[in-house]
């Protein structure tokens, strides 16, 4: 009879704080990796323990800086010339996804270049959250389970017990998962429609919907500088809202958009644990993707289903 493959949980250094939750919830040892330092900055990464027909999972989120994404890449190579039986690299935030298309001359499609890395570097699936673009998945030949965190938010949202609930886009990109969200708490939802000049940098905005009297949640996939999301909450305000709540996916908080959110109208910012954030804030709620992901790797391990988790 055929063994069945050993399960074992690795972590890049940017997301131990992440892994050491997953294979808590998993119900296995966090595997024992090392990372050699060079004195110019390079760096290696090395397994301390056997990997021969082992099914590797390998958890790092590629947020700033490129280093993380390298790491994850040389964690793959190293993981299949040590026989691993398969590499499946579990990314919860997926960097470089807001550069997905050709939105001008001459610019790189980086995420087809991230699919393209990984896949040369040998991972056989990928697991994600809530990737800025759908269309991602298609730029990889290996499976990609494509989990949506509305399954961590959609519980914490109900347990505020809002009245006149209602969610909102702060942009028309968001419209999608929006209006996902309005369906499943039985409410309408409203659009912010914005104008850029350039990235982070938002020029007019204008709302579509009616939020008087309403508690409103606005729900975007990536929070950056905050200032999309800032100028989103005053508009609504303004238009007659009782409050405005943020449920952000990813975190990326750069610069100090935690003081500017700390500082805003918005009363309460619930974000995952796919990104650590810098500092804590009394305005800011985390809310850990650790037990889905655990329950993905139960999944695809046992080979259950898991397409009732690709539903928001």
């Amino acid at each position: 009879m055929e063994n069945k493959p050993q399960v074992k949980i690795f972590s890049c250094r940017a997301t131990r704080y992440l892994a050491d939750k997953i294979a808590k919830e998993y119900g296995a040892p966090l595997g024992q990796s090392d990372v050699s330092v060079f004195s110019d900055g390079e760096f290696r990464p090395s397994y301390e323990e056997n990997l021969r027909g082992s099914d590797v999972f390998i958890v790092q989120s590629t947020f700033a800086p490129s280093d993380n994404l390298f790491e994850l890449l040389l964690m793959i190579d190293a993981a299949k010339r040590a026989s691993a039986r398969s590499i499946i690299a579990v990314m919860p935030y997926f960097g470089c996804a807001r550069q997905d298309r050709k939105d001008k001359p001459r610019v790189p499609i980086t995420s087809k270049l991230v699919a393209n890395l990984l896949t040369a570097a040998g991972v056989s699936r990928v697991i994600t959250i809530d990737l800025h673009a759908d269309q991602i998945q298609g730029f990889f030949e290996t499976p990609v389970d494509h989990l949506y965190a509305s399954s961590v938010f959609v519980p914490y949202l109900r347990s505020l017990n809002l009245d006149n609930f209602m969610v909102a886009s702060p942009d028309t990109g968001g419209t999608r998962r929006a209006s996902m969200y309005a369906k499943i708490f039985g409410t309408g939802f409203a659009i912010c429609y914005k104008q850029r000049s350039k990235p982070n940098v938002v020029d007019s905005m204008e709302l579509i919907g009616d939020v008087e009297g309403k508690n409103v949640v606005l729900v975007d996939d990536i929070l950056d500088t905050g200032n999309t999301m800032i100028k989103a909450a005053d508009l609504i305000l303004e238009h007659g809202a009782k409050s405005v709540r943020a449920v952000v996916t990813h975190p990326v908080l750069s610069g100090n958009a935690i003081d500017r959110i700390e500082k805003s109208n918005i009363s309460e910012l619930i974000v995952s644990d796919t990104i650590p954030i810098s500092r804590p804030s009394d305005k800011i709620t985390v809310v850990s993707v650790a037990k889905l992901v655990a329950e993905v790797i139960r999944r695809i391990e046992s080979f259950e289903s898991i397409s009732n988790l690709y539903t928001l």
